[in-house]
């Protein structure tokens, strides 16, 4: 079975141009990459919402902004153990069915937050919205890909995460605005909006498909423990680890190295997601043309662009230009996706699932490194040369499985 022929497309299906859903009738793969897009912009909101509301929150439940800040690790402890459980639990099920189930599950969580009475509940319905976060984007990207064809993966996997690109653009902005003005509980409820628009989108517009009856566990978590699928899960845990130690220190190094007025901070965070927009797009394209050297390239500009962002960061307008390049490092999003289709093409489901685990685990490296690096020198410029040596390690990392793939294949057979 290839990467790309599974549950989605019949035998006989336009391999790049449709689905045939019947005699005489092809469905555009469009809308469905929509609705799928749509999953992305509300899981993004709500994920990063909660950071811009943080003072709120912790100020609605009386308690410090620190313990507010256990609230995003809930999330993100939900979205590591979520991705593989979720995945392998609906991996012989019809795909469509399981986006529907996670979308339910993500809409009932943040509706459960919005109507929260105290921190504990608070902290518990903050857990279960990150459970179906990896599995939703993973499974939605193996449908894209299927959808779209061979020649189009990388592209069409990139259009689903758009939604998340759009999200920091519009979404986060959006609902941290309307969280300050009407409580943070309305922000909650505009997301749990989102997930049932979601959720009606991806039954009408997502085709149906037989599900992998014969997939197993075992066969997933094999896949799971090759080489090359464990060398591309840690090039993302390790290189986008440098964006996040970047990005979680942004805003006071905006304020506090570039002397930027906190109210100027959301629009130079608009910024960093137009990048991450565009970075999106223009990987998907190159890394359906070159995906080795498109991996590698773009794991060079998140080694320069961080560098670049700490040399020029006590500048405001130079230090804004570096946002919106640092948000390009998007791109290595769907080229890592991409590759675990091929790593694990047998067996994608918990594979593409787990992507998402190993960003969150980046998100927690970056984090950790980003903040010992500035507590050891006190300089706000510590994070970004942390993020570029991060990339460095994730490139390094990359560089010598490429070449030992290189050796595998050109070894005579004994």
């Amino acid at each position: 079975m290839s990467a790309t022929s599974s549950t989605i497309l019949p035998p006989g299906a336009p391999a790049g141009g449709g689905r045939t859903a019947g005699p005489g009738r092809t469905v555009r793969p469009g809308p469905a990459l929509a609705a799928l897009a749509l999953g992305g912009f509300a899981i993004g909101s709500g994920e990063f919402a909660a950071m811009g509301l943080l003072p709120d929150i912790a100020a609605g439940l009386r308690t410090g902004p620190s313990r507010a800040g256990h609230l995003v690790s809930a999330y993100a402890l939900g979205v590591v153990l979520g991705a593989p459980l979720l995945a392998v639990l609906g991996v012989r099920r019809p795909r469509r069915s399981v986006l529907l189930a996670l979308m339910a599950l993500f809409t009932a969580g943040n509706l459960a937050t919005a109507l929260a009475p105290g921190y504990g509940t608070l902290l518990a319905a903050r857990f279960a919205s990150g459970l179906p976060h990896g599995a939703f984007y993973g499974i939605a990207a193996l449908v894209a890909a299927d959808l779209a064809g061979p020649a189009r993966r990388a592209r069409a996997v990139s259009r689903v995460m758009l939604g998340l690109s759009i999200a920091n653009v519009a979404g986060v902005p959006a609902a941290t605005s309307l969280g300050q003005a009407a409580g943070w509980r309305t922000a909650y409820a505009a997301v749990t909006v989102a997930g049932a628009l979601t959720f009606a989108a991806v039954r009408l517009l997502v085709p149906a498909g037989p599900g992998r009856p014969r997939a197993t566990v075992r066969s997933e978590f094999a896949a799971l423990r090759r080489p090359r699928v464990l060398a591309t899960l840690a090039v993302g845990a390790i290189g986008f680890g440098g964006m996040f130690s970047v990005y979680t220190y942004l805003s006071p190094a905006l304020t506090g190295r570039a002397h930027l007025p906190a109210a100027a901070v959301p629009a130079v965070l608009a910024v960093f997601g137009l990048g991450m927009t565009a970075g999106n797009l223009v990987g998907g394209r190159t890394v359906d043309r070159a995906p080795a050297a498109s991996l590698i390239g773009i794991l060079c500009t998140m080694v320069l662009f961080p560098a670049l962002f700490a040399a020029v960061s006590a500048h405001r307008t130079a230090a804004v230009g570096a946002v919106l390049l640092l948000g390009t490092g998007f791109a290595l999003v769907p080229a890592l996706q991409t590759r675990l289709m091929d790593a694990a093409a047998d067996a994608p489901t918990l594979a593409a699932a787990t992507n998402h685990s190993a960003f969150n685990l980046a998100n927690a490296l970056g984090a950790f490194l980003g903040g010992a690096a500035l507590d050891a020198t006190g300089s706000w410029a510590a994070p970004a040369w942390t993020g570029s040596a991060l990339a460095a390690a994730g490139l390094l990392l990359l560089a010598a499985t490429l070449a030992a793939e290189r050796r595998q294949r050109t070894e005579p057979a004994p």
